[in-house]
This record gives structure tokens, sequence and C-alpha cells, in this order.
């Protein structure tokens, strides 16, 4: 089975990239020919890991729409896989045209819940782009064999949206590497706090997202003078690419105290093994990646308690969940599972097993293997 997978980019930020990446070599053991072709410059993105696990990668980025359109139709020509595969909206969108003018079957992943009202009101969005967005979404969306969405929400939500039948969607996580993750010792704990020069018994909370509306960290920021109440020396580690929020959350960080901004990260894993509790405040979200990573790390996990979180999360046998956009009951949350360590300990161990029940990249791999055998037989219904 050959796949030409297009991507937006190949960036090291994002989920959706960093799935992919995590995604690759299992697939190519299991038989797929993959080609991933990204449509913006991606200077020190995972092209390299990309190439090393037997992934071809391709470059299609032009100065405008039409002439990405074209050169992605040039590519489907030339490889000519038996399916192309797009994520995420751009890649969607010019991934589509160029595979059904070269009458080759596509098939996209929905990895988020988009076009509803909190994306149209949004801080930083046009209600009416929105609206266009869609709308063009859903047009391309016909000619599309089938669907992959990361939740069973996502796929309800977007079914409606894109005016598509839910038949037509099947749905599969993301995974990770266990052993990647890793898990919390107490050796990993205290080398990743003497790293940071983190005394090893300070109570430490850390969120990793980028500085985006979405992600709610300007929630978690109004939140923290809360939590220092209770526990005064309390530190809050941001780690992620700076945003639209920026600007905003420094302000924030700057009218309380214990607030480190750590900027963009590769060592997430070790610093989820050295935190007392991993908060994901997200006004919304398509799965949760990070929430799921925490879970399999070991890490006890304070999450907004929106549809595609609870989701992933499963309930509050495994994480505190909260209202979204509400600070004092975050604050609440938080405090709670740095002074209830035993509880908190208890939350996470079962959250850890329903990772590795659900969310390991082996089981994630073979049903993405699944969907693209499913959606070669089958056609659109």
């Amino acid at each position: 089975m050959h796949v030409l997978y297009v991507i937006d980019s190949v960036s090291r930020v994002g989920g959706a990239e960093q799935g992919l990446v995590a995604m690759t070599p299992q697939l190519v053991r299991a038989g797929v020919k993959l080609d991933v072709a990204y449509l913006k410059d991606s200077p020190g993105g995972f092209q390299p890991e990309l190439t090393s696990a037997g992934a071809d990668v391709f470059g299609v980025g032009r100065p405008t729409r039409g002439g990405t359109v074209a050169a992605l139709h040039r590519l489907v020509r030339e490889r000519r896989p038996d399916l192309v595969h797009t994520t995420l909206y751009e890649s969607d969108v010019l991934g589509r045209a160029a595979a059904l003018a070269a009458r080759t079957p596509v098939v996209t992943s929905l990895v988020n819940a988009a076009y509803g009202p909190e994306h149209r009101n949004a801080r930083g969005l046009n209600p009416w782009k929105v609206r266009a967005a869609q709308a063009v979404d859903a047009t391309t969306a016909q000619g599309t064999r089938r669907f992959h969405a990361l939740t069973r929400y996502v796929a309800g939500a977007m079914a409606r949206r894109l005016r598509v039948p839910s038949q037509r969607i099947d749905v599969v996580p993301r995974g990770r590497d266990p052993e990647l993750l890793g898990s919390v010792t107490p050796d990993r704990r205290a080398a990743v706090r003497t790293a940071l020069e983190l005394p090893q018994d300070v109570p430490v909370v850390l969120a990793a997202a980028r500085q985006q509306y979405q992600k709610g960290l300007d929630v978690l920021l109004e939140a923290w003078p809360e939590v220092l109440r209770a526990e005064p020396e309390a530190v809050l580690l941001l780690a992620g690419s700076e945003g639209g929020e920026s600007e905003r959350l420094r302000a924030l960080a700057a009218a309380t105290r214990g607030v480190r901004f750590l900027g963009p990260r590769d060592d997430v894993f070790d610093l989820m093994a050295a935190s007392d509790a991993f908060a994901v405040p997200s006004r919304w979200e398509g799965l949760g990646s990070a929430a799921m990573e925490a879970m399999g790390v070991g890490v006890p996990l304070v999450a907004a308690d929106v549809p595609a979180l609870r989701e992933t999360v499963g309930s509050e046998d495994y994480a505190r969940l909260v209202p979204p956009e509400h600070p004092a009951a975050l604050a609440a949350a938080l405090t709670d599972t740095l002074e209830d360590r035993a509880s908190a300990r208890v939350r996470a161990k079962a959250a850890r097993a329903r990772f590795l029940t659900s969310f390991t990249l082996h089981q994630v791999s073979a049903q993405m293997v699944q969907f693209y055998e499913r959606s070669l037989r089958l056609r659109t219904v």
C-alpha cells in the first residue's frame, strides 16, 4: 500500500506533526510505502526523522495556493499513490483538490472540532473568515472517500459541520511509545529539577502548549495567585512556542510570581516526570495529546472538562476535571492535587493504565493501517 500524506508543515511544534513522525516507523514496518508532502517551509523540522524512518519527504509549497495545488498534482501523478491522506486545513483543501484532479482516492484526518461558536468568538479570529473557511472545507470534503477523527466528539461535530455522513468517519486516536515517554522515577525527577535549578521538594505545576487562545494558558495564569495562597513556594512552568497570546500571558505572569517561561522544549516528557501536576486548561481540543502523554508518563493531571479531553481522560477516576474558563475551579483542583498527594498518585496510576490500554503507538498504528485498507476497499456511502 502506497500513501501520500499531505500536511501543512513538518515543524516540531504541532500535535499533528508530532503524531505523524511518531507513527511513521510503525507504518513503514507494517508495509506502508509512505510519502510525506508538506506545504510550508520547516527549517529544523522533522524531515531527518521522517527520512530515517523510511518515508520520502517532499516540500511542495509555492507562493500561491494555485501553484501549490499544481505542485501537489504533479507529485501525485509522479508518485502514483494508492491513497492521498490530508491533515490540517490548508492541506485538506489543497490536497483534496490535487488528489481529485489526479483521480486518486483521498482521505482526511479530522484533528479538531472546528467551526463551532468557540472558534467564531475566539480572540483574534474573524467570524466571517471562519464561516468562509467552513464553506470551502465542506465543499471539498464531499469528494473525500473517508475520514479519520481523533475522538468520537470530533467525528460527531465535524459530520454536522462538513455535511458528511457519520458512517464515513472512523475514530482512531493518536498514540505514543511508552518507552519514549518513560515514567516517573525518583532519579529522573531529581535530575530534571537539578538541571532547572528547582529545589527537590518545591511544588511544581507544568503546562506544555502553544501560546494560543485555544490552549487557555491565560486561565491558568489567572488561577495561579490562588494556588500560591495555599502553596506559597509553588512554581509554574510554561513550556511551548510563542503565539497570538504571548503578550497577554507575559503581562499576566508579571502580575504574580513563581512563573517561568521555558519556551519550546524537546524534553517535555522529562519535565512531566519532574512535576507534581500537569495542567491542560484548554478551551477546546480535538484529542488532547499533551493530556494523553501526561497519562502515559504517570503525572497527576488537571484538565478542562471539554468534550474531547473528557473522552481522552475518561473520568474523574483518572484526572481532576474542571469547567473551562473557570480560574477559581482550576486553582482549587491544582491546590487539591498538590496537597493530597496520595489521591493524586492513585489517579495518575489509573491514568497510566488507561493509556497503556488505549493509546500506545503500536495499537494506534495498527488501527491506522486498517483505516487505509478499509478506505481502499470501501467507496463513499
